[in-house]
């Protein structure tokens, strides 16, 4: 038996999803939205082979919010790239993975190393509405003159204060204060800035 998850609400999946609730990825809508992402960071990628420069208008399409000096080497993976801002004169390093189901949100004059994920999407613990292909997401916001190290995993809903920094490879599961340094997994503040 099939439980209807959704009965009485008349929003898209989509509009669930925008709005914080649980849904399930089946929207064309979504599917739509995907492809555009896949689409044009594939075309950054490309174009930044060549010409970095050139390339800015194709990641700025892409993007949500691109400020002016903010830089991001490819390969970048998002799920809709709407949902990402990035502050002015950020660095990104190769390889981010923004989950951008909810916001995310980085800061100005952040330093963000190669290989690091922010991840927003969450799923139930329950089997059955995991079975049910249920999902939802929480917005991840990273303060302002915040570095974070290689490989750093940042978890849904979590904010990391100014000026803070994250040592390579951890994984924030919870907020993290302004001016700290903060390392592990889980990451935990070792020392005040």
């Amino acid at each position: 038996m099939t439980t209807d998850h959704f009965a009485g609400d008349p929003r898209t999946q989509h509009e669930r999803m925008l709005a914080g609730d649980l849904y399930i990825a089946d929207d064309p809508e979504i599917a739509r939205a995907q492809q555009r992402a896949v689409r044009l960071a594939a075309a950054y990628q490309a174009a930044y082979a060549t010409d970095a420069e050139a390339a800015r208008p194709l990641l700025a399409e892409l993007l949500g919010h691109l400020a002016p000096g903010a830089h991001i080497r490819p390969p970048l993976y998002v799920d809709y790239g709407t949902y990402l801002s990035v502050g002015e004169d950020t660095f990104v390093n190769y390889n981010l993975t923004a989950l951008d189901v909810a916001s995310i949100t980085i800061g100005r004059d952040c330093q963000i190393g190669p290989n690091v994920q922010l991840l927003t999407p969450t799923h139930p613990v329950e089997p059955q509405p995991r079975r049910d292909k249920l999902e939802a997401a929480l917005p991840i916001t990273i303060g302002d003159n915040v570095w974070l190290g290689g490989g750093v995993i940042v978890l849904p809903g979590v904010t990391i204060g100014d000026d803070s920094v994250i040592g390579a490879g951890s994984v924030v599961t919870k907020d993290v204060p302004a001016g700290v340094v903060a390392v592990g997994n889980p990451a935990r503040v070792v020392r005040t800035l």
